[in-house]
């Protein structure tokens, strides 16, 4: 069987790329077709790996500020020629799932998110950016464009996978389409339970607006607990001006993943304040024993079990998480079984799941293709 790998970009390091890590594992010779992607991404992960990319790659600005080419990522997915693969899999969250595929190929998505801008983020998306009203409007006619190319996209997949239940309906919902969940991959034995737990509260990851660190922050300055804050991103320098001179409040910047693990198998609990489509943060918290309190929404409402593997608070506001923090017992939490929990989204199950749906699909389709 031949097998191609499409992912949307490897310009950052994230959830979505940690699944392409595990496919790319399941699937050894299979090429990587994606729009670009960073040097040092390549070195750390796919050294000796064929990877094939489009006409972005060698613009000016083409990798540093690939968001100013994406009128041109529907044409430039479609540009790729897949069509000697007998399997496809698209890992993707925006325009990977465009490719164009053989009516002999089998094409499964594994789908992150119907594309948040596009469709259920699109009037939050165009309110944040920090242009004038004129320029917006241009930006919505270009959305609106890239918005009917994906609906017709969506169509050229012949299965989905989702990752979690909230994903799921939300494919039902923008693309008509039904999608079978397999949770993403979460390297749950790299982290350890600690025997002895410190005095603070961890927050950590791309520091990104949607993350509503900031709600964390203010709460944290009203209450004599300690927080400490891990990651980088764009929101970083706003975050830092909103804490200002609280010392109970610490910001550490990027840390490796020894120092991570470290950082959550000592900590009281994880503060989760967004709405994640999965949330591998919240997993990987879990896996070292520790507790997590999470907005009751998106994909934690599928992996926090509230009063034994964290708690709930029901509105994204800072008097609704104060209150949580203050009825917050440490002593409320079984470690082992937090980690028992979290072992339910290790990569091995991944990979048999994945593997188990490939061999189920493809065998739907093995009689038809040995007649082509």
């Amino acid at each position: 069987m031949r097998v191609a790998l499409i992912h949307d970009h490897l310009a950052q390091d994230g959830g979505a790329e940690r699944v392409l890590k595990v496919l790319a594992d399941l699937f050894p010779q299979a090429p990587i077709y994606t729009l670009l992607f960073e040097k040092k991404n390549i070195d750390k992960y796919y050294q000796n790996r064929k990877i094939e990319t489009s006409i972005i790659q060698k613009l000016p600005g083409g990798v540093s500020h690939y968001q100013w080419y994406m009128p041109f990522m529907p044409m430039a997915i479609e540009f790729f020629d897949l069509s000697n693969y007998d399997l496809v899999i698209s890992d993707t969250s925006s325009f990977a799932k465009g490719v164009i595929t053989s009516t002999h190929t089998l094409h499964i998505c594994y789908c992150h998110t119907p594309t948040r801008y596009l469709w259920s983020d699109t009037h939050k998306y165009l309110n944040e950016l920090k242009y004038n009203k004129y320029f917006k409007k241009a930006i919505s006619l270009v959305l609106n464009y890239i918005r009917m190319w994906d609906r017709l996209a969506a169509d050229r997949v012949d299965k989905y996978i989702a990752n979690s239940n909230f994903i799921a309906n939300r494919i039902k919902k923008y693309y008509k389409q039904e999608s079978t969940v397999i949770y993403p991959p979460v390297e749950t034995s790299k982290f350890k339970i600690s025997e002895k737990i410190s005095d603070y509260f961890l927050i950590g990851g791309r520091l990104a607006t949607y993350k509503r660190v900031d709600i964390v922050i203010e709460a944290f300055k009203k209450i004599n607990k300690k927080l400490k804050i891990y990651g980088d991103g764009v929101d970083l320098a706003r975050l830092k001006k909103i804490a200002g001179e609280n010392s109970n409040i610490e910001f550490l910047g990027r840390v490796d993943d020894e120092v991570k693990a470290d950082l959550y198998s000592h900590c009281l609990a994880f503060i989760n304040p967004q709405e994640e489509d999965f949330g591998i943060t919240v997993v990987e918290a879990m896996a070292s024993g520790r507790p997590i309190i999470a907005y009751k929404s998106g994909g934690a409402l599928e992996t926090v079990k509230a009063g034994i593997t964290g708690e709930f608070f029901n509105q994204q506001t800072v008097d609704s998480l104060i209150e949580v923090l203050n009825n917050f017992d440490v002593n409320k939490y079984n470690p082992q079984e937090i980690k028992q929990h979290a072992e339910q989204f290790s990569v091995e199950i991944f990979k048999k799941k994945i593997g188990d749906f490939v061999d189920e699909e493809y065998g739907k389709l093995s009689e038809p293709l040995k007649n082509t």
